[in-house]
């Protein structure tokens, strides 16, 4: 899956590391996630713990958005083929696969485009189709904020200024979503309320901490936990005003004055019929980490899924960890292996000039930094969905070399960090780990190996 160039240095451990970020992968492979939830026994579909029964079923829809749509949706056509009526589900460019009853809709990625917008608007038309012999199936993943959307009064360019302004601030994926949903008519609750009344399955292929289902893909087919009151919050947190489109910022005070109403919450009659799986998270894939690891004869443990965060500080603790393994008094004797899973943020400098990277480039590097001249630690910061912010990168694989290999090509490590320019030093370096689109996204993974 992953190129050889990051086999150039150490490549036995190098071949190790990647092994587990494979077993890792391999445990979130959507249509096996899917599969692993969605069974068929004759007329019987079997949800979970749930059973429909498809005979009373007139149509069935299936719709959703996310990176991980492709093999979703092929995973359902698989369980139910000519029994789909209709389906639109909308993945990132280049996310495509071949269907035959589910149309995949291709849009941008992490802005919003006009693509995304129209494909949003025909998912809406198409749940408000269904009636209450109708079964819809909606499947979400990473992505789906972005790529799903039907605005309410906002047009393109206000919606991707919107999302810049709060991606260059640092907020996190819960406040994006927050505003996200306010700006929509399907996100928070909005896509189970054009449903109602048919019967609603959703799977969800989390790529948020703690898998929140209000927040996954901006939740459009749950009760929405957050407010006009808690979106305005955040516009004021990051004093973004001056920052906002106008009509972004007229839509947010006309809800805050209770002139609009609000998302769907607990209790809304648009849920009474709906049932939510999480079919893979970051948890999933941490443990399967764990696992190739002992096998490859690693002392192994899982630290946590809830690593968020400035990337660059949560790699000096990483890299403390490492060193504190080393010094012989850390959690595991060596041959360690920690796993982190979680996702990090990149606040970009204004006063600096901003370059090329990723989180999870930005976490290597700045690791790479701390490990220089360190033997025997490896470390990789490795974004699921084989996309490292606009980049063709899936993170990094550095080690205590990384830093000596860019510099002796001409490259500064420390003006790298301090511009968000990771991705040119570690290709110089040939520490970038590249996947292509891997199908699924549930967040980043960090994992150290130490060796004496």
């Amino acid at each position: 899956m992953f190129e050889a160039e990051v086999l150039h240095n150490a490549p036995a451990v190098r071949g190790r590391m990647l092994a587990i970020l494979e077993a890792a992968l391999a445990a979130v492979r959507p249509d096996q996630a899917v599969k692993a939830q969605l069974r068929r026994r004759g007329d019987r579909l079997l949800v979970g713990d749930q059973t429909i029964d498809l005979a009373g079923c007139e149509r069935i829809f299936v719709v959703g958005a996310g990176k991980a749509g492709a093999p979703m949706a092929q995973a359902v056509e698989d369980l139910l083929g000519s029994r789909i009526s209709a389906g639109l589900v909308v993945v990132k460019e280049g996310h495509g696969g071949p269907t035959k009853r589910i149309e995949l809709a291709e849009a941008g990625h992490p802005a919003p485009t006009e693509a995304g917008l129209a494909a949003g608007k025909r998912v809406l038309a198409l749940a408000q189709q269904a009636n209450a012999h109708d079964l819809v199936i909606v499947l979400l993943s990473g992505g789906g904020s972005a790529l799903l959307e039907a605005t309410a009064r906002i047009d393109l360019a206000d919606l991707q200024a919107m999302t810049a302004a709060l991606l260059a601030c640092g907020a996190t994926i819960n406040e994006i979503n927050c505003l996200r949903k306010h700006m929509s008519l399907l996100k928070g609750g909005q896509l189970a309320q054009a449903a109602a009344p048919a019967r609603l399955v959703t799977l969800v292929l989390s790529d948020v901490v703690g898998s929140p289902l209000d927040v996954i893909a901006s939740g459009p087919t749950v009760a929405d936990t957050t407010t006009w009151f808690d979106a305005w919050a955040i516009v004021e947190k990051y004093d973004l005003p001056a920052r906002l489109p106008q009509a972004v910022l007229t839509r947010l005070r006309a809800g805050v004055a209770g002139s609009l109403p609000d998302t769907p919450k607990v209790g809304d009659s648009a849920f009474a019929r709906s049932h939510v799986i999480v079919v893979g998270d970051n948890r999933v894939a941490a443990q399967a980490a764990v696992r190739q690891a002992e096998a490859l004869g690693y002392n192994s443990l899982l630290l946590s899924t809830f690593i968020e965060g400035e990337a660059s500080q949560v790699a000096l603790v990483a890299a403390a960890l490492a060193k504190e393994i080393l010094a012989g008094s850390g959690p595991l004797p060596p041959p360690a292996c920690l796993v982190l899973g979680g996702e990090t943020t990149v606040t970009l400098s204004t006063s600096a000039r901003v370059g090329t990277g990723g989180r999870n480039q930005e976490l290597g590097l700045a690791a790479a930094l701390v490990l220089q001249g360190v033997a025997g630690v490896t470390l990789a910061a490795l974004a699921t969905d084989g996309s490292d912010g606009p980049t063709d990168s899936a993170g990094a694989m550095v080690d205590g070399g990384t830093v000596r290999r860019g510099v002796a090509l001409g490259r500064s490590a420390a003006d790298a960090l301090r511009c968000h320019d990771a991705y040119p030093f570690l290709q110089a370096s040939g520490d970038l780990l590249r996947s292509g689109p891997t199908q699924t996204n549930v967040n980043d993974l960090i994992v150290v190996l130490v060796e004496l």
